[in-house]
């Protein structure tokens, strides 16, 4: 009997030297684990009208109950809120620009502010304007709030678990597709198109004013479902939200006194 008979077939006799690679019978997801996506929790639509009751009427730090309602309107990233300052903001032409160094895709995006988001700002600005941070931290005025503000207001009302700043963004996606409006607009408006460099500096500009009267859509659909939501749940009245429902007159300064009153 030879003896070589008996060498396994991934080797020579003499040298012990592999004909083949043995780790060709190997998948990656024999070894890597699978690649999941981050969920971020969000409601359903059909809760969307409480939800936005319990915001408006959120008892805690006022700078927090304007910052979810601007995520709410917006739509943006929790770091790309926090950290936004107030010279990306033009108020009269509703439009703020976001610098690439803070954008996830490290390119500009715009956000066409609807009148809503305005007046949030506008209010936000009797709080933070003489600074240079939106929403500067309660202890260190050079630094943003953290980002698990916002995360833990949605707690306190009742949504641990249920509810992330981040949740928005779908809840925005979904409805948005939902009633027509063009994939590539909203793909834009949530800052998820893939651009090279080159193209960079036009792209991320384009259909601005169709995506301005997208997110103006959008605004006014959540202040009808927030007028719901405070019909059930029996709470304040419009004066309460600081903003008015579409086709109302555009509120003044004077009507975000609840928003902006000093809570614990």
């Amino acid at each position: 009997m030879k003896i070589n008979q008996f060498v396994p077939s991934f080797s020579t006799p003499t040298h012990g030297i592999a004909s083949r690679n043995p780790a060709a019978d190997f998948k990656p997801k024999d070894i890597l684990g699978e690649t999941r996506e981050e969920n971020f929790s969000r409601v359903d639509a059909k809760e969307l009208p409480t939800l936005l009751a319990k915001m408006v009427n959120y008892d805690g730090d006022a700078i927090t109950r304007l910052a979810m309602r601007l995520m709410a309107y917006t739509f943006v990233r929790t770091s790309e809120l926090i950290e936004s300052e107030w010279p990306e903001f033009d108020l009269d032409k509703a439009r703020w620009d976001i610098p690439a160094e803070r954008m996830k895709m490290d390119t500009p995006h715009i956000v066409p502010l609807s009148r809503q988001s305005v007046d949030v700002l506008r209010a936000l600005q009797l709080l933070t304007g003489n600074g240079r941070l939106v929403f500067a931290g309660a202890h260190d005025k050079n630094k943003p709030m953290s980002n698990n503000t916002i995360l833990f207001a949605l707690y306190r009302l009742g949504y641990k678990g249920r509810m992330t700043g981040h949740g928005f963004r779908g809840l925005a996606s979904t409805i948005l597709h939902e009633n027509d409006f063009a994939d590539e607009h909203i793909e834009l408006q949530l800052a998820h198109q893939k651009r090279n460099k080159v193209a960079a500096a036009y792209n991320h500009a384009r259909y601005l004013s169709q995506r301005a009267s997208m997110m103006q859509w959008w605004a006014d659909y959540l202040d009808a479902q927030l007028a719901k939501g405070e019909e059930s749940l029996g709470s304040a009245s419009w004066k309460t939200a600081g903003t008015k429902p579409r086709g109302s007159v555009k509120p003044q300064i004077a009507t975000h006194v609840r928003a902006l009153k000093p809570t614990a």
